[in-house]
C-alpha cells in the first residue's frame, strides 16, 4: 500500500489509531484454529460512526478492501484478511459505549464494538439480562455477533442474535449511514433491511450500533447434569423436559462421554459431576420468573419422571450458583479441551431435532469407516438441533496428516447433514471455510440473488471480499 494512501486513512482516525506496526497486526492475521493466515499493511481503529463512514467512502473511491474484525473469535475465516493482498483491517474496539438503557421498552442501544461480557454486566446492573451467551463472550464484540448471527447456549429460550436485535446503525461501503436504531417490536414498513445485515459477515456494511432486547432477570434458576445410555434417550428426555418445564427450559445441552473425558483431563478445576461414567450426558438449565422454590420443584419433578421412565441413569443438581457455573464451564470448555489431543476436524451443523440420534449414529459409522480410530467428540445444543460434530485424530496419528483430510471428512459429515435436510452452518457462518461448499449446495437462483444483493450494496466489492461469496 502506498504511503500516501495510508496517510489519507490516518487523517481520518488520527495517527495513533492507524497501526502499521507488524508486531501489533500479526495476532489479527491468524484465524483462531490456524486454518487461515492473511496479510494486512494497516489496522484502523475509528472512534465514531462518522469516521467509519469516511473510511469506507475512501476505500470505495480507491478500491481498497476492508475486513471488519470484532475480537477475532470466528471459526470460518470470515474475519481473516486474504493472504498476499493489502486488505485493511477495521476494528471498532474504541466504539464501546452503551448509548441508552430503556427499561420500559426493554432495550439497550450500544456501539458495535462493545464486548459481549460487558453488555451482560450492564444488563445485570439494571436488573435485566441480555441472553446471548457464547464461549468467547469475554472478547467477542456485539457487532461481530450480529454480523455472524451468533447462536450460543440459550437459543432454545431466547433465539439467536437475529431474534435479540430490534434495530441497527450500519455504514454502507459507499460511506452512507443507515440509521435504523428503532425499538419497535412491530414495524411492517417495507423490506426489513436489518435482516440483510445480520448474518452477512461484514460483506454488505459495518454494524456500528444496535438496539438489543433485554429480559427480566430470572428469580429461580436450577442446573442439572445427567448421565444417559443413548442419544435416543436424550431426545426422549428433551421431549419430557419441554412438557414439564415449558418456557422455563432455557438450556438443554448434549455431550458424548469422550468430551467429558477430554475436559476433565485437560481443563484445570473441571471434574465429572457424576460418580460413574455414561455414554451420553445432558446439561439441563431451568429459569423461572418467580421464586427459586418453583425452579427447584420443576427440576426435581423433571428428574424424578426421567429416572422413573429409565431415560436418565443418574443426575446431579447444582447446589449453588458456583456449582451451576462449574457445570456450564465443563460444557463450554469442550472445544478447548480437544486441542491437547492433537488434530481436530470440526463441524458446526444443524439437523431437525428429531433426527439427531439417527444423524449421530450414521455419522459415526461413516467417519470411523473412512478413518479407523477417529474419536468422535460431539456436543451441542440439542434443543435447537445444533451439533458441533468434532472429530479428534486417532491416538498416535500425525496431526498434520489428519488435518489434511479436513475437506474429505467435511464431505462425509455434510453429506449426511443434507440427507437429513439440515444446515452445514448452524451458527458459525460461511466465511472462507464453507464459501465454495455453499455455492455447490444452494440453488443457482439463491446464489444469484445473493450476488445481486452484494453488487447493490457494495458495487466496488471492497467489503470483506471473497467471504461468503467468491469474487467474480
Amino acid at each position: 500500500m502506498q504511503p500516501d494512501l495510508i496517510g489519507r486513512f490516518a487523517e481520518i482516525v488520527g495517527a495513533g489509531h492507524a497501526i502499521t506496526d507488524p508486531s501489533v497486526i500479526a495476532p489479527r492475521l491468524v484465524e483462531t484454529r490456524g486454518l487461515y493466515r492473511g496479510t494486512s499493511p494497516l489496522l484502523l481503529r475509528p472512534g465514531s460512526t462518522r469516521e467509519v463512514a469516511d473510511i469506507l467512502a475512501l476505500a470505495t473511491a480507491t478500491g481498497t478492501a476492508i475486513v471488519p474484525q470484532s475480537g477475532n473469535t470466528g471459526h470460518v475465516g470470515g474475519q481473516t484478511p486474504r493472504a498476499g493482498r493489502e486488505d485493511v483491517l477495521l476494528s471498532l474496539e474504541r466504539m464501546n459505549r452503551v448509548r441508552e438503557i430503556d427499561l420500559a421498552a426493554g432495550t439497550m442501544t450500544v456501539d458495535g464494538g462493545c464486548i459481549l461480557d460487558n453488555l451482560h454486566r450492564v444488563a445485570e446492573e439494571h436488573g435485566r439480562i441480555f441472553p446471548l451467551s457464547l464461549g468467547s463472550q469475554g472478547s467477542c464484540q456485539i457487532g461481530g455477533n450480529l454480523s455472524t448471527n451468533a447462536g450460543g447456549t440459550q437459543v432454545l429460550a431466547y433465539g439467536n442474535a437475529r431474534q435479540l436485535c430490534l434495530g441497527l446503525e450500519v455504514v454502507l461501503p459507499t460511506g452512507e449511514i443507515w440509521d435504523g436504531l428503532r425499538k419497535l417490536k412491530k414495524d411492517n414498513t417495507g423490506y426489513d433491511l436489518r435482516d440483510l445485515f445480520i448474518g452477512a459477515e461484514g460483506t454488505l456494511g459495518v454494524v456500528t450500533a444496535a438496539v438489543l432486547k433485554l429480559f427480566p432477570r430470572p428469580r429461580g434458576h436450577q442446573v442439572a447434569f445427567a448421565g444417559l445410555d443413548s442419544a435416543e434417550k436424550a431426545l426422549a428426555f428433551f421431549k419430557l423436559a419441554q412438557e414439564t418445564c415449558g418456557n422455563a427450559l432455557t438450556g438443554f445441552e448434549l455431550m458424548v462421554r469422550l468430551g467429558v473425558e477430554f475436559t476433565t483431563r485437560h481443563i484445570p478445576g473441571v471434574r465429572d459431576p457424576l460418580d460413574a461414567a455414561y455414554p451420553w450426558y445432558v446439561l439441563v438449565d431451568i429459569s423461572t420468573t418467580d421464586e427459586e422454590a418453583s425452579a427447584v420443584r420443576m427440576m426435581e419433578c423433571l428428574l424424578s419422571q426421567a429416572l422413573e421412565a429409565d431415560l436418565v441413569r443418574d443426575a446431579a443438581i447444582a447446589m449453588s450458583a458456583a456449582q451451576a457455573r462449574a457445570f456450564w464451564h465443563l460444557r463450554e470448555s469442550m472445544s478447548e479441551a480437544q486441542k491437547p489431543e492433537g488434530g481436530s476436524i470440526k463441524h458446526d451443523v444443524s439437523v431437525p431435532v428429531s433426527d439427531i440420534p439417527a444423524f449421530m449414529a450414521e455419522a459415526q459409522q461413516a467417519v470411523t469407516a473412512r478413518i479407523p480410530g477417529a474419536r468422535i467428540c460431539a456436543f451441542g445444543h440439542l434443543g435447537d438441533g445444533n451439533i458441533h460434530y468434532n472429530i479428534s485424530q486417532p491416538v498416535g496419528a500425525d496431526k498434520q496428516t489428519f488435518i489434511d483430510r479436513w475437506r474429505e471428512v467435511n464431505e462425509i459429515v455434510h453429506g449426511l447433514v443434507l440427507k437429513f435436510n439440515g444446515s452445514i452452518s448452524a451458527e458459525h457462518g460461511i466465511g472462507q471455510l464453507k464459501r465454495d461448499e455453499l455455492a455447490a449446495i444452494r440453488s443457482p437462483i439463491e446464489i444469484d440473488l445473493m450476488r445481486r444483493i452484494k453488487r447493490a450494496f457494495d458495487p466496488a466489492n471492497i467489503m470483506n471480499p471473497d467471504k461468503v461469496l467468491r469474487s467474480t
